[in-house]
């Protein structure tokens, strides 16, 4: 989707994507090479000074350490791929808690585990011998809505609520509070904030994403920066900040709805459009820079050396240092996870990995270093660029994690005064789509019913990158400072005399006044989160039954819609009389309660304020909304958002569904089907019939009666190779009806071979259960993961009886090990 009012782009993007003649013409002109040229950007008023006594003390440290000191400040590792006490040996620059790693492998550890933790990481990259410099470690994490790691933080609306405020002031309250909640664990950098200024919503990060207008991106990406990191010339990097980290430089929200894909535009459109952020960000001070994933016409953006060193260091004059996003480098041409020179020539200054073989990717660096492969002068940039970042950011004289000023503060996670902070982050980001006959606000004293999936479901209303990686797998105990909508509600009806109800499945005996259902997307984030269509749920319509059930019934009824992008509910719309965009809001349900609900004094505690940062479809094959084309016809343009005195009544809406892919394409069996273009193939003794689990006949019944095989076809390879380097798992759900008599193992099939990991003592006779196995499993027995024939195979030696309900790529918080049993 497309909504412009920045510079000159107007004219640019009305030729993007679509179906007009001009579109075509765009693609066509997007095919050019991906070489910018930086004397076509605009030169930015930098407010970070080179300082003579840094660069003093950065010259001094730089001119003492050896090539492998150097070779090993260009390293960041993943917790769960090293210890503490390799850093005694190899003097990395960098850890990171990536997607679910954490502290004992625990998701769920206490705040004063994270600390203990950093401190062990330091104390080995403090402890030197040889007499050269000692550079200590610093710990990179994504808290992207909030510490949203750290159970008891105060969560956030993503950004696409954030968007939807038209608060910038805020928004710099809210950088400087999850600074504060970061810094109390110790942790000292936060990759953070996303400008993306996203064009597709299938895209499965639209929410990390402030809104399709660049304008309104760059509105807060300065802010942003500046409440994470602290005010140049005020409280810049004081104790209670953080390192920032823009992301994805650049062009990560045009890539059609695929993550990691391709922005095929001019460079006009990558500038004006999508460069918008990083026009306020790196002004404000932003010291890290995190490269796409994805590829600008065609080359990766961590290899892109026109952009990385020739706009953004060269012409902007960025003083800080690039880091790598998850393993990126190992998808530049020529390189691998372990092995990637081109990227740090290209202006890499810094690797992000994640694997066991991280000692290979410092071994091949400190070899190309040695030979020249890296020029000295290349690598003394990178080194420089990052101990400039940590002089300033004051890690040399911060001492240990546990001894700097905010940390072991772990009152500040989830504060009074930064839950109200967020609370007020809720109620401007609301946004009212429809108010048919006044339903809106609940008059106090009424009778309320609330119900729906995500009504008393902390976990859903935050959305993914909510303690887990996925926001999966929590409940609302893992939210101990947080508060439901349901609870939210419930206190404020309470409050102004009246009774509220919950009752997930909108049952009730005595007819209520009205009834508030809270239903929408379920939690996911990058990989899992793409959808090939925007419409709502296609595979399951219950909660649009809940609703017409209700209207049925007589009741007034109010839909308050959690998702994380613009999605065609127009069937929803019309079961509703009123019907609010709430996006992910956070942990403060009771945000939603403050405007919907009135007081005593007839009065709720705030208007409805937000408004629409997103177009939102029409038609379910709306995937690009461009303001620019003669044919922009959303069902609410950007700006769109009703208050309490305006009347307006919306009228039916169309229901029409064209035939277009639905579902998702990361189920590979589901409800009894697999997916589009795959067929389910047997070979030995294995026998399918179908039995129910949830619903009629939505799971496979397999009986081995001896050795035998039952796999998913698919009808031309799959690429999971970013599936695979994301670290997600194959999961399937199942149980045994008779126990194996022989092994029993799970595979991946590509064009030539086939790998498999043993599951014969997972498997017995029992309830339903789970499995993940994580997708590396397969590469690292030498799948390509580029062209996958079988994503599923399930053998046996042996006689085995197993139902299976569903088989799908995921993110699993406790995948088994490769070698397990």
């Amino acid at each position: 989707m497309m909504v412009l009012r920045f510079g000159t782009a107007c004219a640019a993007l009305a030729l993007m994507s679509g179906a007009s003649p001009a579109v075509a013409q765009q693609q066509a002109a997007s095919a050019a090479a991906a070489t910018a040229h930086p004397e076509q950007w605009p030169l930015l008023p930098m407010q970070l000074k080179r300082d003579a006594k840094v660069e003093a003390r950065v010259a001094a440290i730089l001119a003492k350490m050896s090539i492998e000191d150097k070779v090993g400040q260009l390293i960041q590792v993943d917790i769960a791929s090293i210890t503490p006490g390799d850093l005694e040996t190899y003097k990395l620059g960098s850890i990171l808690n990536g997607g679910n790693s954490a502290p004992n492998g625990d998701e769920f550890a206490p705040a004063p585990e994270w600390l203990k933790l950093f401190d062990a990481f330091y104390d080995a990259s403090v402890k030197r011998t040889d007499g050269r410099p000692v550079v200590p470690v610093i710990w990179g994490t994504d808290a992207v809505h909030g510490a949203n790691n750290i159970v008891g933080a105060t969560l956030f609306p993503h950004n696409i609520g954030l968007g939807a405020m038209r608060d910038p002031a805020l928004i710099k309250k809210i950088g400087a509070v999850t600074a504060a909640e970061t810094a109390a664990t110790g942790i000292d950098w936060s990759f953070a904030p996303t400008v993306a200024v996203v064009q597709d919503d299938r895209w499965g990060r639209t929410y990390e994403s402030y809104s399709e207008d660049p304008a309104i991106v760059a509105s807060y990406a300065g802010q942003m920066v500046e409440g994470i990191q602290g005010t140049i010339g005020q409280d810049f990097m004081k104790p209670g900040h953080v390192i920032a980290s823009v992301k994805h430089f650049l062009g990560d929200g045009g890539t059609g709805g695929h993550d990691q894909g391709d922005t095929r535009v001019s460079e006009t459109v990558l500038r004006e459009v999508h460069g918008a952020g990083y026009m306020t960000a790196l002004p404000a001070g932003a010291l890290t820079v995190m490269p796409s994933f994805s590829s600008w016409n065609g080359e990766k953006m961590t290899g892109n050396k026109s952009l990385l060193t020739g706009v953004l260091k060269d012409r902007w004059g960025f003083q800080g240092f690039t880091i790598g996003d998850w393993n990126a480098h190992g998808q530049v041409t020529g390189c691998t996870n372990e092995d990637c020179a081109p990227a740090i020539n290209a202006g890499l200054d810094m690797f992000m990995y994640s694997g066991p073989k991280w000692k290979e990717l410092y071994a091949n660096t400190l070899r190309e270093a040695k030979a020249g492969t890296i020029p000295a002068a290349r690598l003394d940039d990178a080194v420089r660029r990052i101990l400039r970042v940590k002089v300033i950011a004051g890690t040399f004289d911060n001492g240990r994690p546990s001894a700097r000023p905010m940390s072991g503060k772990f009152a500040l996670l989830g504060a009074p005064e930064h839950r109200a902070i967020a609370r007020q982050a809720v109620r401007e980001s609301l946004v009212l789509l429809k108010n048919n006959g006044g339903v809106l606000p609940v008059k106090p004293g009424a009778n309320i019913l609330v119900a729906g999936r995500g009504a008393d479901n902390i976990g859903q209303q935050a959305g993914g990158w909510s303690i887990t990686w996925q926001g999966t797998d929590v409940a609302n105990k893992d939210f101990p400072n947080g508060q439901s909508i349901w609870s939210g509600i419930d206190a404020a009806t309470r409050a102004a005399g009246g009774k509220a109800t919950l009752a997930v499945d909108g049952a009730f005996t005595a007819k209520p006044d009205v009834a508030i259902v809270v239903f929408g997307e379920t939690p996911y984030a990058e990989f899992t989160g793409d959808r090939p269509s925007l419409e709502y749920s296609p595979d399951d319509k219950s909660d649009l039954a809940l609703l017409k059930t209700l209207k049925a019934a007589g009741v007034p009824t109010v839909a308050v819609f959690l998702s994380g992008r613009p999605m065609w509910v127009n069937p929803e719309l019309n079961a509703a009389d009123a019907f609010v965009a709430a996006f992910l809001p956070g942990t403060e349900g009771g945000g939603v309660a403050d405007v919907l609900v009135a007081g005593k004094s007839g009065r709720p505690v705030a208007d409805f304020h937000g408004k629409l940062s997103f177009s939102w479809p029409k038609r379910i094959d709306q995937n690009v909304l461009n303001r620019t084309d003669p044919g922009y016809d959303p069902l609410f343009p950007i700006g769109f958002g009703l208050t309490y005195s305006d009347k307006a009544t919306l009228a039916r809406l169309d229901e029409t569904k064209p035939k277009i892919a639905a579902g998702d394409q990361n189920a590979l069996f589901v409800r009894g089907r697999v997916a589009g273009g795959a067929r389910i193939g047997t070979t030995g003794a294995a026998v399918q019939t179908r039995t129910d689990r949830s619903g009629q006949e939505d799971s496979l019944r397999l009986a081995y009666k001896g050795a035998g095989s039952v796999g998913i076809e698919q009808a031309m390879p799959i690429d999971l190779t970013r599936e695979s380097n994301g670290d997600l798992s194959l999961i399937v759900d199942y149980r045994v009806t008779a126990k194996p008599t022989g092994t029993v193992s799970v595979g991946i099939a590509d064009t030539g071979k086939s790998a498999m990991v043993p599951l014969t003592n997972r498997l017995a006779v029992g309830d339903w259960a789970t499995v993940a196995v994580p997708l590396r499993c397969f590469a690292n027995q030498g799948i390509a993961m580029n062209k996958v024939t079988k994503p599923f195979e399930l053998a046996s030696s042996g006689a085995l009886g197993i139902d299976v309900s569903s088989i799908r790529i995921g993110s699993a918080t406790t995948p088994i090990a490769c070698g397990a049993k």
